[in-house]
């Protein structure tokens, strides 16, 4: 760090005081190269010192795992610069250049720039050109390939986690805000802004408690971390309605769903903005860059820096500009492969944001239009139940009307094959004898949702059934009827820690938890048949004493 410093130094006071007699002498490439590796070096230097402060601090651990995706990364950008420092050495040799121009020539081959100010001018390298572009450029895609990956699975672990934390917390906080308001008499939820929950809210059937925060230490950790504050809902013994029960959770079922929701589209368009703004910096910076150091050879100015680097960012390459100092060429060197992976990146971003919105928008305008999709109303009626509501009441109202004109009783016929609403499944009996088979079929129907695209999510009447058929195993049809009644449907809080909603896939998660039902359910009868067959013999045995009983009295 300190000789950096010095080199640094040391540069600059020889460009002040000792300058090169322009255009006799001038700063090589060699020369440009090597401020280069040592910028390069300095800020690895200054990224392992953070690194070490932050371990001293307690933010980091003492030893660092890399994931199978991160030693990819690194083996594959290892092979990409052998590769590309190799074939320079080759073209050097075959095409009578530096080394520091075949460089050039090969990283603006491998990113199918080509400006045409350097090309092979003999058969031998026209020839090395078709192997070393096509693997360059394979390579090429493979390392970008790797560096989308590990940046996604870096702001899922480090942004989009934190992001579903902080929103999860704070609709728990509004939740307590509300229920403390309606404790204290003061405005309720229907009278703010945020969402009303279904039903009466009664402060005696729910009690809202918060664990003790507690500021802790990782091993070999100087600072305190905050932990998460963990909700804890507890229902009291008293008696409540269950279909309120029912529109309680599934309030809380529906702000969860809302919290997926929002932090898909946030993933989304947070990738789109931070692939935006790197894109921007390096399009504005670099452009300065060149706008300085092909000033004095071309003449460019700012604006033609900045159409340069918007050409080679888009790889079109037209040749009218390109770089021709001692200092562009090694800069362009390092910025292009910066820059293009960059590039790419931002394209892949967009779509699945921009381009993605427009195609679904082509998509559906040719579904409405020139290519009308079989069952295309149906569909758009199920995802606007309102509408479907209205045509079917037009309809009844205009068939009572005929059934009147004609003489017959008007009235509204029972719609049949409808989903089942809250109300009925409030009203639904726990039958121990269907309940074992329709644990089988559900096993079946969430397994084949396993493999999904997108992952299958279902809606709080499923996961009401799927929560009975998990708990019945456990007790019996009775004492479930009666936990439901006083306790709830669920053994969760749906935006709680321990929610299922926060799993990765919640067909797996179900899956699990039905097996384990299964399983359970499997033990009790056999234990049943155990102890039925136990109860026979004991009583045959009796049988047969009081039997034998008689012949031994005198």
């Amino acid at each position: 760090m300190t000789s950096l410093i010095k080199l640094i130094a040391i540069i600059a006071a020889v460009n002040n005081y000792v300058p090169p007699l322009r255009p006799q002498e001038t700063y090589s490439q060699g020369f440009w190269y090597a401020i280069l590796a040592a910028v390069l070096y300095l800020f690895s230097s200054m990224i392992l010192m953070v690194n070490m402060l932050g371990y001293f601090l307690g933010h980091y651990p003492q030893h660092f795992t890399l994931t199978d995706h991160q030693r990819t990364l690194m083996l594959q950008t290892m092979m990409f610069f052998i590769w590309l420092g190799g074939g320079a050495g080759v073209f050097a040799k075959v095409c009578g250049w530096s080394f520091a121009d075949a460089i050039y020539f090969c990283d603006v081959t491998i990113l199918t720039v080509g400006f045409g100010d350097l090309f092979p001018t003999n058969s031998a390298g026209r020839g090395l050109v078709l192997p070393f572009s096509v693997v360059g450029i394979v390579m090429l895609g493979l390392v970008v390939s790797s560096i989308r990956r590990f940046t996604l699975d870096i702001s899922r672990d480090k942004i989009i986690k934190q992001h579903v934390e902080k929103t999860r917390i704070r609709t728990i906080g509004r939740a307590a805000t509300a229920s403390m308001s309606i404790r204290g008499g003061r405005k309720s939820f229907g009278e703010r802004a945020n969402p009303r929950v279904s039903g009466d809210v009664s402060t005696q059937s729910r009690r809202v408690t918060f664990d003790k925060i507690e500021a802790h230490r990782q091993p070999g950790s100087l600072k305190k971390r905050l932990t998460t504050g963990v909700l804890s809902i507890t229902r009291a013994r008293s008696r409540k309605p269950k279909i309120i029960l029912l529109k309680e959770e599934r309030d809380r079922f529906d702000a969860m769903r809302g919290i997926q929701r929002h932090t898909k589209v946030f993933k989304r368009w947070y990738n789109l903005c931070i692939s935006a703004i790197a894109f921007g910096l390096l399009w504005c910076v670099g452009a300065i860059v060149f706008w300085k150091a092909e000033h004095r050879e071309q003449g460019m100015s700012y604006f033609e820096a900045l159409y340069f680097c918007y050409v080679s960012l888009l790889t079109i390459g037209y040749g009218d500009l390109s770089p021709k100092s001692n200092a562009g060429k090694p800069f362009f060197l390092v910025w292009s492969l910066l820059a293009v992976p960059t590039m790419t990146i931002l394209i892949s971003d967009m779509g699945e944001t921009v381009i993605a919105s427009f195609q679904r928008g082509t998509f559906q305008l040719a579904d409405w239009t020139v290519l009308p999709k079989a069952g295309l109303w149906p569909g758009f009626l199920r995802r606007n139940p309102w509408l479907l509501l209205w045509i079917r009441r037009k309809v009844e109202e205009r068939a009572a009307e005929k059934r009147v004109a004609e003489g017959f009783q008007a009235g509204i016929d029972d719609v049949d094959g409808a989903p089942k609403t809250l109300e009925e499944l409030a009203q639904d009996e726990t039958n121990e004898q269907d309940l074992p088979r329709s644990l089988a079929l559900a096993i079946r129907r969430v397994a084949s949702h396993l493999r999904s695209k997108p992952p299958k999510r279902y809606p709080y009447e499923e996961w009401v059934e799927f929560t009975r058929l998990i708990r019945f195993s456990s007790s019996t049809a009775e004492e479930v009827e009666e936990d439901e009644e006083e306790e709830g449907l669920i053994n969760w809080d749906w935006i709680g820690e321990d929610s299922p909603m926060l799993a990765s896939q919640e067909s797996e998660w179900l899956l699990d938890r039905l097996c384990e039902s299964l399983s359970r359910y499997m033990k009790r009868q056999t234990r049943k048949e155990q102890e039925k067959g136990g109860s026979t013999t004991a009583g045959e045995s009796v049988e047969i004493r009081n039997d034998t009983t008689p012949m031994d009295q005198p």
